[in-house]
């Protein structure tokens, strides 16, 4: 058989190739020049096409009905509704009122803040455990791993305490944003996922720099960082919401609601009678967009660091 034949019986045939509604392999839903129609192949994909739209649905549901919401004069918060039906920012001019941009300005402060020294805390003590050969480094990372078991309503009194009292330094953090800061500079979820990350980078590239004259510094900071990018995507996405949703440590810390963050500040109003639905709707729309707004800059780097997970020399 020529290759002219070959390729002429290859175009009535569908190849293999991935979609975003799954494989489509094997027989064409239309095949041959007869233009046939392969009904079982035609309602996997009709199925594929409904899972998705359902899927769509149920996810986007209820960011529809926050927007909706919150540009509405009067929403009803019992019906799904697509547009704003009497369009107005009467909402968000009253959730200033009630000093939902103070709180806004709190959250990013404190979000802020706390990812960057997170993310260093992080850099750093994923690189001890990586590269570095010391006593009880076991120890240390079961203790890292049991820091990531507590659950938050156990230490509250004790961080309560510390937080009062800040040993050596005798300082109160009570009722300052900095408060909240500090307990958030560490997570161990991202010193873990650090720490595997730069396992996995060959030893071998360092020792070429350190050849090269490089001291350990520079190789840190020229080769083992960039290499990284993946990973700190993936921490920098993850570490920001950790933050931005916290609701327990800020009520903790807090000694006036001036202190709040925005998080804590819709759970009062929501509570609060005289606030509508929709003042409300506009403070959650004000909490969405900050977390969506780090997504979509780290997005690249976010994707590889989940689909790579390491990068292999």
């Amino acid at each position: 058989m020529s290759t002219r034949e070959r390729v002429a019986r290859g175009r009535g045939v569908a190849q293999r190739y991935d979609t975003a509604l799954g494989w489509v392999g094997g027989r064409a839903v239309r095949a041959g020049a007869g233009g046939r129609v392969h009904w079982p192949a035609l309602a996997g994909v009709a199925v594929r096409v409904l899972l998705c739209v359902a899927a769509v649905l149920v996810f986007c549901g209820p960011l529809v009905t926050v927007v909706s919401g919150a540009f509405d004069h009067t929403p009803d918060p019992t019906e799904l509704s697509l547009l704003p039906r009497h369009p107005s920012l009467t909402n968000f001019t009253t959730a200033g009122e009630y000093g939902v941009w103070h709180y806004l300005v709190n959250s990013l402060v404190i979000a802020g803040g706390a990812l960057v020294l997170q993310v260093a805390v992080s850099v750093f003590a994923a690189y001890a455990l990586a590269r570095k050969r010391f006593r009880f480094s076991a120890v240390v990372s079961l203790l890292i791993l049991v820091t990531m078991m507590l659950p938050e309503e156990a230490i509250a009194i004790p961080l309560s305490l510390v937080l009062g009292d800040v040993p050596v330094v005798h300082v109160n953090l009570q009722g300052s944003l900095l408060g909240v800061i500090l307990p958030l500079g560490a997570w161990g979820f991202s010193i873990f996922v650090m720490t595997e990350f730069m396992r996995e980078i060959p030893v071998e590239l360092e020792e070429a720099a350190t050849v090269d004259g490089a001291g350990e510094f520079r190789v840190f900071a020229q080769i083992v960082l960039p290499l990284c990018r993946p990973a700190l995507g993936v921490i920098a996405v993850l570490g920001f919401n950790m933050i931005w949703e916290q609701y327990l440590l800020p009520m903790v810390v807090a000694t006036d609601p001036a202190d709040y963050t925005l998080t804590v500040a819709l759970v009062s109003l929501r509570s609060n009678e005289e606030v509508g639905p929709g003042i409300v709707l506009a403070g959650a729309l004000l909490a969405l967009v900050p977390s969506l707004i780090v997504y979509l800059s780290l997005q690249k780097s976010f994707l590889r660091g989940i689909t790579t997970g390491a990068v292999k020399g």
